[in-house]
């Protein structure tokens, strides 16, 4: 099974990143999976079910300990023709 999360994490800076962001940002860029798309107000990431589920495992952890005190978050599962 595939899978793509999107998600966001708070509170917001425009100035500069916050810690959470940056901590979100390593988490799925240094993650086993297939694709990754970082921007400044949300995020996705796709991949394996196992590969996606333990990189929102770690996400929710470490950037809560940096710092955010909201993380929305949406997991879909991706047709296998959609990767």
């Amino acid at each position: 099974m595939r899978l793509r999360v999107e998600f966001t994490t708070e509170p917001f800076d425009l100035d500069e990143a916050p810690a959470h962001a940056l901590v979100a940002r390593e988490v799925v860029e240094g993650a086993e999976l297939d694709a990754v798309d970082v921007g400044p107000f949300g995020n996705t990431a796709q991949g394996g079910a196992d590969a996606v589920l333990t990189a929102v495992d770690t996400l929710l952890r470490r950037t809560l300990e940096a710092g955010a005190t909201r993380i929305s978050l949406q997991v879909n599962v991706v047709e296998e023709d959609q990767a």
